[in-house]
């Protein structure tokens, strides 16, 4: 059957449409993005206004005339940070669903490291023995620890990178004052999690996924992605730690034109590579793969499992 997944980002409005059938890899039929930036339609109280409600229900409109163009039989649309911290969620839902017919399932931060994680380990297999797979989107940062495809130990923080650039680094580039305190922060809330999982065996396998790894990764001299999935990318904290002050330095264009980073993401990757090498630093982790399968790809494989249950 043709499946589309609409997530609902804290960056973006994605429509991946995928072909599967259960028990079988699913295959990307087609994908539609559109930048929305929630973060930045959050008002001084939290909430998204009137404006913001009106340019969600526009792009979901659009992305479902695009799923039924390419003859998607069941659409499975989520929202994650953005939406389930917004002050007026409940109306935000409501309205969407009256105006476009939209019913999204909120995930909460749990349920998306769990979902990542299921996609983490379908992708790398039994092999790849214990996982730790870090996730940092656009609200939130992800850690996920364990054996099995259900994770022992499942967090989410709120340092996404769109999240903490909105907050903490207003200038382009950005102010070294402003970079010392984030980063500070950053560190000290990932810090808090870190006992949790000190109490399990040392992974054997790290992973990171999201758009922020990717483009850190790339820069850092991983293969670019026209070379295809199959291709190992990996990302050291030693090459990470000599990048971010070069990064923090840049204005936004000069980011831009750096490989593998997109013109929409660029002001926001240096809040992206502080927590990525907070994270990386303090759960001691010296390299990671990168893994193409993230969120989107266990909302698919959960929906799969369930319809060979029944």
């Amino acid at each position: 059957m043709r499946l589309g997944v609409l997530d609902v980002g804290s960056n973006t409005v994605h429509l991946l449409v995928v072909d599967a059938h259960p028990g079988a890899r699913p295959l990307p039929a087609y994908s539609h993005k559109a930048t929305l930036k929630l973060a930045e339609l959050l008002d001084a109280e939290g909430a998204i206004g009137e404006e913001g409600i009106g340019q969600i229900a526009a792009t979901l409109a659009h992305a479902l005339e695009v799923s039924e163009d390419k003859g998607v039989e069941a659409l499975l649309p989520f929202a994650t940070s953005a939406v389930r911290e917004a002050s007026n969620a409940e109306h935000v839902l409501a309205r969407l669903a009256e105006e476009t017919g939209v019913k999204l399932e909120v995930l909460s931060g749990a349920d998306e490291a769990r979902l990542t994680f299921l996609a983490v380990r379908r992708w790398f297999g039994w092999s790849a023995g214990r996982l730790l797979v870090l996730d940092i989107g656009g609200g939130s940062l992800e850690v996920a620890y364990g054996l099995d495809e259900e994770p022992d130990a499942a967090v989410s923080l709120p340092l996404g990178a769109g999240r903490l650039t909105s907050g903490w680094l207003p200038d382009d580039p950005p102010d070294q004052g402003d970079v010392r305190a984030l980063r500070r922060h950053v560190r000290a809330e990932i810090a808090r999690t870190v006992g949790e999982f000190n109490r399990f065996n040392p992974p054997d396998h790290v992973v990171g996924t999201s758009k922020t790894f990717k483009q850190l990764a790339r820069i850092a001299g991983a293969p670019r992605s026209g070379e295809g999935l199959y291709v190992q990318r990996e990302l050291t904290r030693e090459s990470l730690e000599e990048w971010v002050p070069k990064l923090a330095a840049m204005p936004a264009e000069e980011r831009a034109a750096l490989p593998g980073v997109s013109e929409g993401r660029a002001h926001q990757l240096v809040a992206g590579a502080l927590v990525a090498e907070g994270v990386m630093d303090l759960f001691g982790v010296e390299g990671l793969e990168i893994c193409p399968w993230a969120l989107r790809e266990g909302i698919i494989l959960r929906r799969l499992d369930r319809l060979r249950a029944a």
